[in-house]
């Protein structure tokens, strides 16, 4: 395990790329944590520069298949909720090295120390969520790594790894803010089929995936004030040039607006 204390001059950039390069979920889970609390109480100072890897270590485990090729999931089943919550976890662990990955990758952009701020604490929340779900599969009699995972997500991050706005756009406001409309229906059904574990732990993400999408529209924004060009038509030009389907309704208004995503952004380009 890293021992920050032993390697005083590195950067927050180049711990960012070791949690990248490390394949074991837990071991992401406890760098993260520990590089967290290091940058947090000034042990790490420097963002420094670093050349992240073009895609995280990952484990032998799950066998990763394309989107389409993915079986369906039914929740009613306790099989089929188990199948839903190894493909949340799936995303979690993606989600931890896609916020150490925009930490590291773009520190070229001379941006404030609140961006990498929100960026570490996001890669908190998302370890946490990991461990939740894991926690979840263990209680079951399952393993992260047991069922097979897509790997749509991590598609997005290379498309977008030479452009900020790009992956702003993408990343949290395309793809997490979906995260704000699919979760409450997935809470609803957990609690009808009587699974108050997993529909607890629904919440506990679909709380703290708010601040997420809200960190990603504001530094959206401010951006596009420091390059003077306009969000709303920047981010649908965006998303119609890297994202791969279309912005599919319904949406929840109330989690996007306290999010700060306004409608005017993504319902003129919504699928009708």
């Amino acid at each position: 395990m890293l021992n920050l204390s032993d390697m005083p001059l590195l950067s927050l950039s180049e711990a960012a790329c070791i949690v990248l390069a490390d394949p074991s979920p837990s071991s992401k889970i406890a760098l993260t944590n520990e590089i967290a609390s290091a940058w947090q109480s000034g042990q790490l100072t420097k963002v420094g520069y670093a050349t992240p890897p073009d895609r995280p270590a990952r484990p032998t485990k799950p066998e990763l298949l394309r989107p389409q090729d993915m079986p369906k999931r039914r929740a009613k089943a306790a099989k089929g909720r188990l199948a839903l919550i190894h493909a949340i976890a799936h995303i979690e662990l993606n989600a931890i090295d896609l916020a150490w990955d925009i930490v590291a990758r773009f520190t070229m952009h001379d941006l404030p120390r609140k961006f990498y701020d929100d960026w570490v604490g996001v890669a908190v929340d998302e370890a946490h969520h990991f461990g939740l779900l894991e926690g979840y599969l263990f209680k079951h009699g399952a393993l992260y790594g047991d069922l097979p995972a897509h790997d749509g997500l991590w598609q997005a991050a290379e498309d977008t790894a030479g452009d900020i706005l790009a992956r702003l756009a993408i990343i949290p406001l395309v793809l997490e803010a979906r995260g704000l409309d699919a979760t409450p229906p997935m809470i609803a059904k957990m609690h009808q089929v009587g699974d108050i574990q997993a529909a607890r732990i629904l919440e506990t993400i679909a709380a703290e995936e708010v601040a997420h999408v809200a960190a990603g529209v504001h530094w959206f924004k401010y951006v596009c004030r420091c390059q003077k060009i306009k969000p709303v038509q920047t981010y649908q030009a965006l998303v119609k040039k890297y994202f791969k389907g279309k912005l599919k309704p319904p949406f929840a208004t109330a989690a996007r607006d306290q999010a700060g995503l306004s409608a005017d952004y993504y319902e003129p380009i919504a699928a009708r």
